[in-house]
């Protein structure tokens, strides 16, 4: 596609200094930039980092990116504080954005909504008459009743039944919603379980999920062979299954002898609300000596934490995984789940899937794909090189770019067209 083609975006979570939705919404900017013009419209506060890091990282891809910076008046987000709040104003913010658009007299081709990334908030977009792509877009199954019952606490359970609730509402009942995805052109789903709820014609989706990495090594790199280091990282919440992680680590801790015991580690890095417990779990466990918990790092120490370890364990409920990509980037092979988040990433050339419908059967299974990697080291050096070339295939964000172009290349002539019949036929 010809780069004076200008795609119109929506991004209101970016921050090229954060990860998460920020990061990945400053990656899939720059992707749009690789192949066409973009006007990026995001919130006021996004600004500051944005130039910042603009000034502090030249790039000649900024030439094609021209950033436009809009809120709602103060009476219509007084109120939001943080986090709280802020679905409803994001749903505010997307409804009075064409009013920002028309005012302004931007001039554009396509019109993208790029982030939040969840399917059950609408997008306005379509209301200015160019052909609308709307994702990636996704959300976070729903655990089944025997995890919920087995690691998630009665307040948390009740927050996930009501968090699912407002999600059903949406996706059945929501006029905005259901205009939103009428309108849609296309439509990018960050899993499989997007056609689902939202019963959509398999031609206008693509199922892409929303994370990746940029660099990966070469080579899987050289570890020392007598020893077994296993990492996991991200939030301490129950929805990221450290509980499944220490007891299935615990299970096969506990099932070598003695003098193997000391070549094994596992190193939870991350911080949240879950860290005592987590501590506690570990002294249950009897699997304290065996179990590093580190706070947050800078990148460069994160990075070496990953060179230096063999396996990466990730038993989480969510369905997506930034740190997915990431691991695969370093040619660790992946313990996951079989859902549609973590599992639909991974498969058997660069990990080991378990199952989810009951959580000891998990947990045994988990333990399992720990002896079998930690006695068949072949195997774990096979997984590792299929690791380095799932994420080469399929989850570097230049990847990305290229199936965005695919995207905007052919719903573009295919939206010209239909537009010239209704104008023949009138």
């Amino acid at each position: 596609m010809n780069s004076t083609i200008k795609i119109l975006a929506s991004v209101y979570a970016v921050n090229p200094y954060k990860g998460s939705e920020d990061g990945t919404g400053w990656q899939w900017v720059l992707q749009i930039a690789r192949n066409q013009k973009v006007i990026a419209i995001t919130r006021k506060n996004n600004r500051p980092d944005i130039e910042r890091f603009m000034e502090e990282n030249p790039n000649d891809l900024y030439k094609q990116i021209e950033w436009k910076y809009y809120d709602l008046p103060y009476f219509m987000r007084f109120w939001k504080k943080g986090a709280r709040g802020a679905m409803l104003y994001y749903i505010l913010w997307q409804m009075f954005m064409p009013i920002f658009v028309w005012s302004n007299k931007f001039k554009f081709d396509i019109v993208h909504n790029l982030n939040f990334h969840n399917d059950w908030t609408p997008s306005f977009l379509w209301l200015l008459g160019k052909p609308f792509v709307w994702g990636p877009v996704g959300h976070h199954p729903e655990i089944p009743k025997e995890f919920l019952n087995f690691s998630f606490n009665k307040k948390e359970q009740i927050k996930h039944h009501l968090t699912n609730l407002v999600k059903k509402y949406f996706w059945n009942i929501s006029p905005f919603l259901k205009i939103c995805k009428w309108n849609a052109d296309h439509i990018i789903g960050i899993n499989s379980t997007i056609q689902k709820v939202l019963n959509l014609d398999q031609n206008k989706l693509t199922v892409l999920p929303a994370v990746a990495c940029e660099n990966g090594l070469d080579q899987v790199p050289t570890k020392k062979k007598r020893d077994f280091t296993i990492i996991s990282i991200g939030r301490f919440v129950p929805l990221k299954g450290f509980d499944l992680c220490l007891k299935s680590f615990a299970k096969f801790y506990h099932s070598l002898n003695d003098l193997k015991k000391q070549t094994i580690q596992l190193k939870l890095i991350g911080k949240g609300p879950q860290l005592d417990y987590l501590k506690n779990l570990c002294k249950e466990l009897d699997i304290t000596n065996a179990v590093e918990i580190i706070a947050w790092m800078k990148r460069a120490e994160l990075k070496e934490k990953y060179r230096s370890s063999h396996l990466f364990l990730f038993p989480s409920h969510e369905g997506a995984g930034m740190v997915v990509p990431e691991a695969l980037s370093y040619g660790l092979p992946v313990l996951c789940l079989d859902n549609c988040g973590p599992g639909e990433m991974v498969d058997s050339t660069c990990g080991r899937i378990a199952s989810y419908k009951n959580p000891t059967k998990t947990i045994e299974e988990l333990s399992q794909y720990l002896l079998e990697l930690y006695n068949n080291r072949d195997l774990l050096s096979t997984l590792s090189q299929g690791a380095l070339r799932k994420h080469k295939q399929e989850f570097t964000w230049d990847r990305k770019g290229e199936t965005l172009n695919k995207i905007y290349s052919n719903i573009l002539p295919t939206y010209e067209s239909s537009n010239s019949m209704r104008t023949s036929a009138q």
